[in-house]
């Protein structure tokens, strides 16, 4: 089942659905545009499971929108109609869970036969153009033992108002502040990514791959990602000072994809992860990359 819950906007293909619908809206676009984007009539792609998905994440975006019309609810009417989320959870899952999706159903019905009297309006979203680090910075950082540790900072990601400084860790540990050359003897936190195309597919969608497959010394078939740690734009200024741009690094743009994300909110984050980072290698599961196969370098 693609989907997490019961609630209409729950899961992959809900979220996927109706957010980008709603960016599409933010945006400016046409409604033309946007229905040809995503048609709420779409039967041929999908099981009934998830054609309700689809269908009903997609008429909450059109019905907020104030684009709902007799024509489209008689046809989300008779998607809800066939119950199939509501008997895949009975039968399948739990007849709690049945129940509780067809409460869902009743609501959501409840409210998009109603007219929109407070149709949402487009959001513009507030762009940071005053960053605090770029892209292919490498960033050195002091902790409690007074030795430095080093993260690159690969990207920065803005997004429905959402700044994001996305850092990748290193192996470097001193007690010298580093320099590039300094990390080209060390080595950045990553992991396969499984695939499950042909070699060929693979290595088309990642270009740079072989240079990772290279290390295992085998006829492989994977993606691979590195190690994000994500930090907001606010967050981030109440201990940007704790970081110094000692260089730049860059890592293939290709091999940027992410293999596992988290947020952090504060330095103390940072102490935990690198305090003891061997251990936290270890628990996650992670494994290390050399620098000179991820960089331009």
């Amino acid at each position: 089942m693609a989907t997490d819950g019961v609630k209409i906007i729950d899961g992959d293909t809900a979220n996927d659905t109706y957010w980008g619908i709603m960016d599409l809206y933010d945006s400016g676009a046409d409604f033309d545009t946007i229905n040809r984007a995503f048609p709420l009539m779409q039967p041929d792609y999908f099981d009934d499971f998830d054609q309700e998905i689809y269908v009903t994440s997609c008429a909450l975006a059109l019905w907020e929108t104030g684009q709902m019309t007799g024509d489209k609810l008689a046809y989300v009417k008779s998607i809800i109609d066939k119950g199939a989320c509501v008997k895949v959870w009975s039968e399948e899952c739990d007849p709690k869970e049945g129940r509780a999706r067809q409460k869902e159903l009743d609501k959501f019905w409840k409210k998009i036969s109603a007219t929109n009297t407070k149709v949402r309006a487009r959001k513009k979203y507030r762009e940071i153009t005053k960053f605090y680090f770029q892209p292919d910075d490498l960033l050195a950082f002091q902790l409690k033992d007074g030795n430095y540790r080093a993260v690159i900072c690969t990207t920065i990601d803005q997004y429905r108002g959402q700044c994001n400084y996305i850092f990748v860790p290193t192996t470097y540990n001193a007690a010298k502040k580093p320099t590039a050359d300094d990390l080209k003897d060390q080595e950045i936190l990553g992991n396969r990514i499984g695939s499950g195309y042909d070699q060929q597919t693979t290595r088309d969608m990642q270009p740079g791959i072989e240079r990772v497959w290279a290390l295992a010394g085998c006829d492989c078939n994977f993606f691979f990602g590195v190690i994000q740690m994500a930090v907001n734009h606010k967050d981030l200024v109440n201990f940007k000072d704790r970081f110094e741009k000692v260089g730049t690094l860059k890592i293939i743009e290709e091999l940027k994809k992410a293999a596992s994300f988290g947020y952090e909110e504060d330095f103390e984050a940072f102490e935990e992860v690198f305090g003891d980072l061997e251990n936290h290698i270890k628990i996650f599961k992670y494994d290390t990359y050399p620098v000179t196969t991820l960089c331009d370098v």
